[in-house]
């Protein structure tokens, strides 16, 4: 089928030929491979732009899939900014809101009412928690994250515990102790009128296999679907993408009679493919042709982000991989910097550099929103967060306990959700006793006796607190509890005078004293969390701006569906920290690629994974790809980890970059001649596992003992506030040696020293924890 959007269309204008074949193509499907900084996002956001230009469909006719918020927020301004108003009749969501808003309107066909309850993995682990406990489950060695992790998995695969059940070893102990707990779970989930992540997408899978009328009726409605990301989906995401992409059944005599099957447009790499462990399935776009036969393929490889040094390394090591497609990713850009290597002898040496290479930064004027640094794992901050403290450099977690995570605020949503779906038993049995009310767990088991003998809700049980022998006070405290949240579901229903969420959830904190009890108490924590519990107000608030005729189950429903990546604030001022995995989908000026060495990238547990190795090498690749103008890759000689100091091997990864692309650095005083301490060289010279490094020069360098090397890399932070320096004075600093103070800045604790070291050039400190004394 030929295009019908003119040539000649501004929308084409600024596309390169790939991408205009992208934007112009009319076919049954088509796969999009687009390489990193390719301008995947312009291409899909055009080609929408086009089918409405064209008028080959209406606004409600697409559906456009992303995986976080913040791409479909930015997808739909774009499209917008395109189209205009149309853009609002379109559905721009993730797959999980798509799901949401399928199942709001036809649950009812299986038994839910639409005020359904999604349970984040908090809940879903409070459930499994009380569940194992009472089943005695950890006696065969079940924790809450080990029964978790096998229902998500189990569900992405579409398994239910009927059909588990069916395939379970019942000789073995722990398969049947597992299938109970999964039982009890999924009884508990229906009982509750909840589901939780995992189901949204299985049960609307199941919605429309088991009612082909529902599915017909959206088989028919969207008739140009996309999906951004497509490397990232898991086998119950691919299953509902298929069943939107039949041809409607013929159903009520022909209700839907001769209708093609929608167009699928998918966007996505398999080279940054990184998610296996949630669950991703690579095959599901590099078998795309195989599961859809004819469709075109277009190769995005003009890079618009890095220079041609990142991209060359990049496709270098990507290259070693083997189930892909071909591609090289190019820039008409130019050649840039080259890429800065970096080998220290400890994690300390290697924070130090990074700590000095991103002053240098700053000072050329590179703000520190537009750098990062990126690791393999988490407990690698350890040394770089304090390394940023001595050197006064802002920086930022990303990734550390989200708003929504926080125990106070799960409280507070926890009231909310009582009111808007009183079948909620793990709601209702969060608040039961928050804040204190003398409301034991002994009554709580009552309670939910009484409930179950009397085929009721735990919320209608508490009406009935009178008559269970609890005693006058813990009564009071019920019948208080009980009355409240019958007020605030009356209010939350009629909206009396405009009132709405904000006035909800103002009302339940108020009169369960939850907020006035954090206000009160001595922990100095506690302010903060009742600072976190006003902010969730003040959240409420923003959403009913937004939002003048949303409801309480439209917040929750939003709260729900907020994605972990999507509170990166690039605006924050500081150098952004996060792990590998965290870092996909961002850019930045510059990016420091930390720790590339074996065991830790690639990570130690991927050698017995099937594919394990590869996966690990997109993650680099990932990281690699994130750089604009500048990237630094450095390691360490010695690794503290977990209590121990190892000898540590350069990854494999690094030989597989062109050793003209990379300049080498190394810690101060380390001997050097030929080869220096580029790994290669490195690798070399190792003389087996834990065994000595000949360092360039021939002498022989062994691993200092485990104490001596445990105080170097941990430091002693200590407290200098009574130390006064001004311009002119001199200095000793432990790592830097001698030196002049230039400038001093700030107040109290907040104090920094410009100094000018003799042997180290010019740093930044902050006086109350820099390892300085004066001359």
């Amino acid at each position: 089928m030929s295009s019908t959007v003119e040539t000649s269309s501004p929308l084409l204008d600024g596309l390169n030929p790939q991408q205009r074949e992208a934007v112009l193509y009319r076919g049954p499907a088509l796969l999009i491979v687009a390489g990193a900084g390719s301008g995947k996002t312009r291409v899909l956001t055009h080609r929408i732009a086009g089918l409405l230009e064209s008028r080959e469909a209406w606004p409600s006719q697409i559906l456009a899939i992303t995986f976080t918020n913040k791409a479909a927020s930015e997808m739909r301004d774009r499209v917008r900014s395109l189209v205009g108003q149309a853009a609002d009749g379109m559905w721009i969501s993730t797959f999980h809101s798509a799901c949401v808003r399928i199942l709001r309107r036809e649950a009812e066909q299986f038994g839910y009412s639409k005020n359904f309850t999604i349970y984040d993995s908090g809940d879903s682990r409070a459930l499994l928690k009380r569940i194992i406990k009472e089943r005695e489950a950890d006696v065969l060695g079940f924790t809450v994250a080990t029964a978790a992790s096998k229902i998500s998995k189990l569900k992405n695969e579409l398994a239910d515990v009927e059909s588990y059940a069916r395939g379970a070893n019942f000789n073995d102990p722990a398969e049947v102790m597992f299938t109970q707990i999964f039982r009890d779970y999924s009884r508990e989930l229906s009982s509750a009128n909840a589901f939780d992540f995992d189901d949204l997408i299985a049960q609307t899978v199941y919605l429309f296999r088991a009612f082909p009328h529902v599915a017909a009726e959206y088989q028919k409605r969207f008739r140009h679907i996309l999906v951004d990301e497509y490397q990232d989906t898991n086998h119950a995401q691919y299953a509902l993408i298929r069943e939107l992409t039949k041809a409607p059944e013929e159903v009520d005599v022909g209700l839907f009679s001769s209708v093609e099957p929608a167009s699928l447009t998918v966007v996505g790499d398999s080279d940054q493919s990184i998610y296996a462990f949630r669950g991703a399935d690579i095959r599901n776009i590099v078998e795309f042709e195989r599961d859809f036969p004819g469709a075109r393929v277009v190769l995005l490889e003009q890079n618009y982000r890095s220079t041609q040094n990142i991209l060359s390394a990049a496709n270098s090591v990507i290259s070693n991989n083997f189930d892909r497609k071909d591609k090289k990713l190019w820039t008409a850009d130019g050649d840039g910097d080259k890429i800065v290597g970096y080998t220290g002898y400890t994690g300390h040496d290697e924070a130090q550099f990074v700590a000095d290479e991103i002053q240098g930064l700053r000072d050329k004027g590179m703000a520190y929103h537009d750098i990062a640094v990126f690791y393999r794992t988490n407990s690698q901050t350890r040394a770089l967060e304090e390394i940023f403290i001595r050197s006064a450099i802002p920086y930022k977690v990303v990734g550390g306990t989200k708003f929504y995570e926080r125990a106070e605020i799960k409280d507070s949503m926890a009231y909310l959700i009582a009111v808007a779906n009183p079948a909620d038993t793990l709601a209702m049995r969060r608040i039961l006793n928050t804040p204190k009310r003398g409301i034991g767990p002994a009554t709580e088991t009552t309670i939910a006796s009484f409930a179950e003998a009397n085929g009721m809700t735990f919320r209608d049980a508490l009406r009935y607190a009178g008559e269970l022998g609890l005693g006058p006070k813990v009564t009071r405290s019920i019948d208080d509890l009980s009355q409240l949240l019958d007020e605030a579901s009356v209010m939350a229903d009629t909206r009396p005078d405009g009132s709405g969420v904000p006035e909800v959830l103002g009302l339940l904190l108020s009169r369960s004293g939850y907020l006035d009890a954090l206000r009160a108490s001595r922990d100095p924590q506690d302010e903060a969390r009742a600072e976190n519990v006003e902010e969730l107000l003040a959240v409420t608030k923003e959403y009913q701006r937004n939002n003048p005729e949303g409801v309480l189950l439209d917040f929750l429903t939003e709260v729900s569906l907020v994605a972990a990546a999507d509170d990166l604030d690039d605006s924050s001022g500081s150098v952004s920290l996060m792990t590998l995995h965290t870092a996909k989908g961002l850019e930045f000026e510059a990016v420091f690629l930390t720790g590339v060495e074996e065991d830790l990238l690639p990570h130690r547990m991927s050698a017995g994974e099937p594919g394990g190795p590869a996966e690990e090498r997109r993650l680099f690749y990932v990281g690699i790809t994130r750089a604009r103008k500048r990237l630094f890759l450095s390691l360490a000689m010695t690794r503290a980890q977990y209590g121990d100091v190892s000898v540590a091997l350069p990854s494999r990864y690094l030989q597989e970059i062109p050793a003209d692309l990379i300049e080498w650095k190394q810690s101060p005083g380390m001997a050097t001649s030929r080869g220096g301490t580029q790994p290669r060289a490195l690798n070399a010279r190792r003389d087996g596992y834990g065994g000595s490094y000949s360092v360039p020069g021939g002498r022989p360098t062994t691993p200092k003992p485990k104490t001596e090397w445990a105080n170097a890399v941990t430091g002693q932070m200590r407290d200098n506030s009574a130390l006064e320096l001004a311009a002119g004075d001199r200095i000793k600093h432990t790592d830097f040696g001698d030196g002049s103070v230039m400038a001093v800045t700030g107040e109290g604790a907040r104090r920094i020293a410009e100094v000018q070291f003799d042997g180290a050039g010019r740093k930044r400190l902050l006086i109350k924890v820099a390892p300085i004394e004066k001359i």
